[in-house]
């Protein structure tokens, strides 16, 4: 477990609050990267002494375990698996690389199948390099889903297409907004594909509410974490600890809600100051900001 000093964890997180008895967790879910310094047996261990019910696993730490060693922790742990994080990249055009991502993108549904993991996460891709063409791009994730969904259908695996803030089209998915992810999910079987309502990603968008409205049993995974300021040099990092930054949670919770879905509710911080403190101590300020912001 790594160590820093009292300064250091306020400016990660703010002031340590320990829970206290009486929030309701049982929806709550620790998405692995928030405590990133942690291996799979660590968070599965940090989710039990915090009575964190659910974990959000990533492919990378799975596999320096092995996939079935992963699914024994959990499984003995007594831990549910919200999602699998993350395949998608689907948007390179030569045929040689699209193969490569489509047979990735297998590996990582039958990974998700085994840890009974309810969806696989789908960060679709962006723009190939040296292109500008992003309708083109679009296209070929529209035509990647057409081959992935049946799969996924067979393995009882859910498709979980995530719409990402439009500061990560070109790099990472071309998919900005819930109404586009939306459009691609319609065309298959809801349990073949849905959608991440995710609130670092749509906080900003005017018809977002519209749009929860409109994705009903759409909404495959549900995440939470906060929209801080100022940018940091790397925009991927720009996650926060829900109440540090701009996001008014609880309408995002009530209208997710709304639709139907009962499903577990997703922290996922990529944030260096909170990669750097004490992980114990990240996931009590977590289930503190999580019972007096979102529920």
């Amino acid at each position: 477990m790594s160590t820093v000093d009292a300064s250091t964890v306020d400016s990660a997180v703010g002031t340590v609050e320990r829970p206290t008895a009486g929030p309701d967790l049982s929806r709550l879910s620790l998405n692995q990267k928030t405590t990133n310094s942690w291996g799979v047996a660590q968070a599965v261990d940090g989710c039990v002494r915090a009575g964190v019910p659910a974990i959000g696993l990533w492919r990378e730490p799975v596999q320096e375990i092995g996939l079935a060693q992963a699914h024994k922790l959990v499984r003995d742990a007594g831990l549910r698996v919200s999602s699998l994080c993350r395949g998608g990249f689907l948007t390179a055009p030569e045929p040689a690389a699209r193969r490569r991502a489509l047979d990735d993108n297998r590996l990582a549904i039958d990974e998700a199948a085994t840890l009974g993991a309810p969806c696989l996460v789908l960060v679709v891709g962006g723009l190939p390099e040296g292109s500008r063409d992003l309708p083109a791009a679009r296209a070929l994730v529209a035509d990647a889903l057409a081959e992935l969904a049946p799969y996924a259908g067979e393995r009882g695996v859910r498709l979980a297409l995530e719409p990402l803030h439009p500061m990560y089209c070109a790099d990472r998915a071309v998919l900005s907004t819930l109404a586009q992810a939306l459009d691609l999910a319609e065309a298959y079987p809801v349990e073949q594909v849905g959608v991440v309502v995710d609130t670092f990603h749509l906080w900003w968008d005017p018809a977002v509410f519209e749009q929860i409205r409109r994705a009903g049993d759409r909404i495959a995974s549900f995440q939470v974490c906060d929209f801080n300021l100022p940018i940091p040099a790397d925009a991927l990092l720009a996650r926060g600890m829900m109440g540090d930054g701009v996001i008014d949670f609880r309408p995002f919770r009530e209208a997710v809600d709304a639709t139907g879905y009962t499903g577990d509710i997703e922290v996922e911080i990529f944030n260096a100051d909170v990669w750097a403190a004490d992980p114990d101590e990240v996931i009590a300020t977590m289930i503190r900001r999580y019972a007096d912001l979102v529920l």
